[in-house]
């Protein structure tokens, strides 16, 4: 990591103990302990497509996500939009391909009324090889970009570091539904 430090000094990321809990067990702080974001790398115009969860990764954020991210590409005139995907667990559930199919069949159909949408083609990378993933670097250099290395940044502050660096918009979080 590049950063100024004192003379001699490296420079070290502070790990900060996890907040205590009330007398009752809830947490005094309200921010969440981790920060959940989905991004496409658009390797036409190089921009990052950007949205932060509410909760975790799941698989039903997952297509929210994509059918958001379609949603965009078909606006732009879009018909196929190839994804590089890792093996995690909400890209390749039974819900996540499933979704995909029905989406492709849909789009096929409404193509065959002249209407326009997007066909998703998922294209997964071996295990343990994000060297081959283009968008791997760019959330590296990301991290060190927004990253305080002696302060606890809030989960909005982040966020919006995050948006900056990536000149995204800052849109409306996605939700995790719990049951």
């Amino acid at each position: 990591m590049h950063a100024w430090t004192e003379v001699g000094q490296p420079l070290r990321l502070q790990e900060f103990e996890p907040d205590k809990r009330t007398k009752k067990g809830k947490k005094k702080d309200p921010d969440p302990t981790a920060l959940c974001c989905y991004g496409l790398l658009r390797d036409d115009t190089q921009q990052m497509l950007l949205r932060f969860v509410q909760g975790r990764a799941v698989s039903h954020v997952t297509t929210a996500y994509l059918e958001w991210v379609c949603q965009l590409m078909a606006e732009e005139g879009k018909r196929v939009l190839v994804l590089i995907w890792d093996n995690a667990s909400w890209h390749i559930s039974r819900e996540v391909m499933g979704w995909i199919r029905a989406h492709n069949r849909a789009v096929l159909a409404d193509r065959r009324e002249g209407r326009v949408g997007v066909q998703l083609i998922p294209c997964f990378l071996p295990s343990k090889s994000p060297w081959l993933n283009s968008i791997e670097p760019k959330w590296v250099h990301g991290k060190r970009a927004v990253v305080e290395p002696a302060a606890k940044l809030s989960a909005q502050v982040l966020a919006q570091r995050i948006c900056d660096y990536y000149g995204s918009d800052h849109l409306e979080y996605l939700k995790q539904h719990v049951s």
